[in-house]
C-alpha cells in the first residue's frame, strides 16, 4: 500500500461523527480551542486512574493517594492548558470532586476487573478511501483498557462528564464509533478476536458522585457494517476522498466552549 496521506490519532475518530466540520478544524486544521476546567478535570482523573490500573496489572504498589497525587499534579500542570472562565467550578472545587470520584474508582470499581493493558498503544491502520486518499490511524487506545474474563476480550472505555451516568446507568449513546475503532485497533494489532461486548465506565463530575456501567455490543460492526449496511468508515472514507466535512448544529459540541470554528460557523443557525 501507497504512503499515508493523512494521518490522525485513533482516539479523535468518534469526534469525526458527531460533527465532521468541527473535527476538520481541530485535526486537520490545527484549529486551537481551549477546554474548560470540567475538561481538565476528566483528564487529570484519567491520568490517576491509569497509574492506579497499570500498577495493577503490572503487580506493583500504588494507593489510592499515589493515584490522587497524580491527579492533583495534572490538574495543576500549567501544560493540562484550560480556561477558568468556562465552567463555574474553581480548582480547589475540582481537585475535591476528582480524589472522591478517583478513590471510590480505585476503591469499588477498578477491583471488580481482570484488565490486561490500560491506553495500549496500537498498530498504525490504514484505510484506502480510494482516490489515492489513505488514511493512516494511530496512537494509543486513550482512556480504554483490554479487560479479560469468561466471555473473552472486550474494551472497557472511560467516560467522565456532567452526564457520564444517567438513571444509575452509563451512558453509551455516542461512543459505539470510538469502541468499536478500538476493537479493530486491537484485533489488528494483536491478531487476537474481541469476544465480549464493550463497556462504558461513566463517572459523573458534577453532583453526586456516581460510577456506573452500560454496554455495548457490536460496536465494530457500527464501523464495517454487513452486507446490508454501510458501515461509518465508508462514510469516513467519503468525506476524507471529497474533502467534505459536514456540520451538525444540533451536536452538543456545538458552542464556542468547545469548537474552535463556532465564531466563523454559519451552519450553526444564530
Amino acid at each position: 500500500m501507497n504512503e499515508p496521506s493523512i494521518t490522525i490519532r485513533a482516539s479523535s475518530w468518534a469526534g469525526l461523527f458527531d460533527c465532521a466540520y468541527r473535527w476538520e478544524g481541530i485535526h486537520l486544521l490545527k484549529m486551537r480551542n481551549t477546554v474548560g476546567l470540567r475538561a481538565a478535570l476528566g483528564t487529570a482523573i484519567h491520568a490517576g486512574a491509569a497509574v492506579f490500573d497499570q500498577a495493577r496489572i503490572s503487580g506493583d504498589t500504588v494507593t489510592v493517594d499515589d493515584a490522587a497525587g497524580v491527579l492533583v499534579d495534572k490538574l495543576r500542570d500549567p501544560e493540562n492548558e484550560y480556561d477558568p472562565n468556562k465552567d463555574d467550578l474553581t480548582k480547589p472545587e475540582a481537585e475535591s470532586i476528582g480524589i472522591t470520584l478517583l478513590s471510590k474508582y480505585c476503591l469499588e470499581v477498578s477491583p471488580n476487573y481482570n484488565f490486561v493493558a490500560v491506553e495500549m498503544e496500537t498498530k498504525p491502520m490504514d484505510i484506502d478511501c480510494g482516490g489515492g486518499i489513505i488514511v493512516q490511524l494511530t496512537g494509543t487506545m486513550d482512556r480504554a483498557r483490554i479487560k479479560k474474563s469468561t466471555n473473552g476480550i472486550g474494551i472497557a472505555d472511560l467516560k467522565s462528564s456532567v452526564k457520564a451516568v444517567q438513571e444509575g446507568t452509563a451512558v453509551t449513546k455516542g461512543h459505539a464509533a470510538q469502541v468499536g475503532t478500538y476493537e479493530l485497533l486491537f484485533e489488528h494489532t494483536t491478531g487476537e478476536p474481541i469476544t465480549s461486548e464493550a463497556e462504558i465506565i461513566g463517572l459523573n463530575t458534577k453532583g453526586k458522585a456516581v460510577i456506573a456501567t452500560g454496554f455495548i455490543s457490536n460496536a465494530k460492526k457500527v464501523m464495517t457494517g454487513d452486507q446490508d449496511n454501510p458501515g461509518l468508515i465508508e462514510f469516513a472514507a467519503d468525506m476524507f476522498r471529497s474533502g467534505r466535512f459536514y456540520p451538525n448544529p444540533k451536536s452538543l459540541l456545538c458552542s464556542e466552549k468547545y469548537c474552535p470554528r463556532w465564531k466563523t460557523c454559519h451552519f450553526k443557525g444564530d
